[in-house]
């Protein structure tokens, strides 16, 4: 009896073409959701009675992941092989343990281990939102997420808690853009309390950044005393001068004077007082908030000493005479070497941020010349172009970064040192 060619290959176990071809590349042709790879790049042992003119081939549904979790969330929608009701709140969340575990290690520890709640059709989900925990039982089953303003702290709390770092990641990340000097001091917080610490190492530096608009929010006001020591103690702060911290807090203070009047001595401690000027510690002596603080008042007597007795300053030092990095000003490098030519750059180092930039540019190049400092601003003199010997000045803004032409020297003048003697 022949048999049909079709009925063949189903006799020696040759599956149907249904969705598409290898070509002999290891590529799939023709339309369909799968690949068909061929028997050279997925080498298979045929059947001893096979033709050897013919070949396996190895079949991938590309979109199979997707299409199952895609089955399993109408499966949820529908309340269809539900094995476990999370509850949180009010609120009563179908789920299938699989799901949750493959997404949750929070989740795969609890079904899988001798616990109770591994055997429960019920489970109380203690302090979590209701809201962010259906949020992210959706995320399990369509990888999507909505991430609002209004609930992205309940929704990184639930996520910190049921273990989803990609959740984790991406609450993070979305915080991290909505930074504003009226809610970074919350969001620091909030991220020391979840312990998201890349979230509050970047808060943290925005607030340093930009502590001038910072305490001039509501945030700020509304500190408690341990937090607040925080900030006055840091070195990072970019501040012009301790005159500015020390009116932060005594604007803290005054906020709500009764009940912050037991934290002023703790507090005043963080503040570096030899470093305010003289005029205003004489007024702290005998101000109503001090004046009947024994602490309060040796740190403002220790302050005046230092200030009175400039040849003892050395045996003074303490953490209060030790300037914050904002207020010691930038070091400048200017000029150089470039090519074996001379260099026209400025570059700034900021000892805050711990980085070198480029603040300006020379208008030409100058070699062996002399730099000194007055009045916050860089005077270039005399040097070489190259060329020849120069006598011309110039002085450069760092505050508006543009150059003034001053006049020249009647002498030229390079290989010189320049300084700056009371200040002219």
């Amino acid at each position: 009896m022949e048999v049909a060619p079709e009925q063949e290959k189903k006799a020696l176990g040759v599956p149907e073409v249904k969705e598409g071809y290898s070509d002999g590349s290891g590529q799939a042709t023709g339309e369909g959701c799968g690949h068909r790879l061929s028997a050279a790049s997925h080498p298979l042992s045929p059947p001893c009675d096979m033709d050897s003119s013919s070949s396996e081939e190895f079949y991938q549904a590309v979109h199979h992941a997707e299409q199952t979790f895609r089955k399993m969330e109408s499966y949820l929608k529908q309340q269809q092989l539900c094995d476990v009701i999370l509850i949180a709140g009010n609120r009563k969340i179908p789920a299938h343990r699989l799901v949750l575990s493959s997404v949750s290690d929070y989740f795969a520890a609890m079904f899988t281990s001798d616990v109770c709640e591994a055997k429960q059709e019920e489970i109380k989900m203690e302090g979590i939102d209701p809201n962010a925990l259906w949020d992210l039982v959706q995320f399990a089953y369509t990888g999507c997420l909505e991430l609002k303003e209004d609930t992205i702290e309940n929704l990184l709390a639930a996520a910190c808690l049921l273990q989803l770092p990609q959740v984790v990641e991406v609450c993070c990340h979305f915080l991290m853009k909505l930074l504003h000097p009226s809610n970074c001091l919350g969001i620091r917080a909030f991220a020391d309390a979840q312990g998201c610490t890349e979230l509050m190492k970047v808060a943290h530096n925005y607030t340093m950044e930009n502590i001038m608009e910072v305490i001039r929010n509501q945030e700020f006001l509304l500190l408690p005393a341990e937090e607040l020591h925080k900030l006055l103690a840091s070195d990072d702060v970019n501040v012009p001068d301790e005159e500015t911290i020390f009116h932060a807090l005594m604007m803290w203070v005054k906020y709500d004077m009764q009940r912050r009047c037991g934290d002023l001595s703790m507090l005043l401690a963080y503040i570096r007082l030899p470093l305010l000027p003289p005029q205003i510690l004489a007024d702290l002596e005998n101000h109503a908030l001090f004046k009947d603080d024994l602490e309060c008042q040796k740190l403002i007597l220790e302050a005046m000493k230092y200030h009175l007795l400039p040849e003892r300053r050395t045996l003074m030092q303490s953490p209060r005479t030790k300037p914050r990095k904002s207020t010691v000003g930038a070091l400048y490098a200017v000029g150089g070497m470039d090519n074996n030519k001379g260099a026209t750059t400025i570059e700034k180092y900021d000892l805050r941020t711990n980085i070198w930039i480029q603040a300006g540019v020379m208008n030409g190049r100058r070699l062996q010349f002399g730099v000194a400092v007055i009045d916050d601003k860089l005077f270039v003199i005399g040097g070489r172009d190259g060329l020849k010997t120069l006598n011309t000045v110039e002085c450069y803004n760092p505050k508006t970064k543009a150059w003034t032409v001053l006049p020249s020297m009647s002498t030229h003048r390079h290989g010189l040192v320049s300084c700056c003697l009371m200040y002219r």
